[in-house]
């Protein structure tokens, strides 16, 4: 895969968001640029999506782990934890001048409810940015993942939206990869299948040139 060159953030703050489908990886790839991140003397926040507020933890548990869960009121439940959490925490951290990595934001929803729940990806496209006030990510990293590669490292325990065939999350797959292919330059899209080492040298040297990691 080609990595772009991505472009240099505002110096009041950057929003770095992992994504990809169950099993990718983003936890381990998050925890080894948080540790870079900290090394290098950045003022730092990592946090995720649903859950990084109290409110999302709620919200996480529904939609995540609780009974049935209709798709319309599924994506309207993912855009309200997105809409606290972009309030309360995101663009407070960015004013500070932080660095804010986010497992999963904005093209989570329009992949899994759009595409893989077939609510239309324009409808929860509009939804979303309505949801996060237009606050994109300033670079978003994709860990690619096929969805057999996926399922067989979520091993046999899954959440309502990991318990779905094979074919939702290629369906999942197949809209990241549309995302990241329309912006480029802020996207760097990584085959998830690589050694965590060699992902992150990857994550590591694109962060580098943009300026983030020194």
């Amino acid at each position: 895969m080609t990595t772009p060159t991505p472009p240099v953030p505002a110096a009041t703050g950057v929003l770095i968001a992992f994504e990809g489908g169950d099993g990718a990886g983003k936890s381990t790839q998050v925890n080894l640029l948080a540790g870079a991140l900290e090394r290098a003397g950045r003022r730092l926040l990592v946090t995720r999506q649903p859950g990084g507020t109290p409110l999302g933890a709620q919200l996480r548990e529904l939609v995540l782990h609780g009974e049935h869960v209709a798709p319309r009121a599924e994506a309207l439940l993912y855009a309200a934890d997105k809409a606290q959490h972009v309030d309360a925490v995101i663009l407070p951290a960015l004013a500070a001048g932080t660095v804010v990595i986010t497992d999963r934001y904005v093209d989570s929803s329009i992949a899994y409810q759009g595409a893989g729940r077939s609510l239309g990806v324009d409808d929860i496209s509009r939804l979303q940015q309505w949801a996060v006030a237009g606050r994109l990510p300033d670079l978003t990293i994709l860990l690619d993942v096929l969805p057999e590669v996926g399922r067989s490292r979520r091993g046999a325990v899954h959440d309502r939206l990991e318990a779905e065939g094979d074919a939702f999350h290629a369906a999942v797959r197949a809209h990241f990869l549309v995302l990241a292919a329309a912006a480029p330059e802020r996207y760097l899209v990584v085959d998830a299948a690589e050694a965590p080492e060699a992902i992150h040298a990857r994550v590591a040297a694109w962060l580098t040139t943009a300026g983030v990691l020194e």
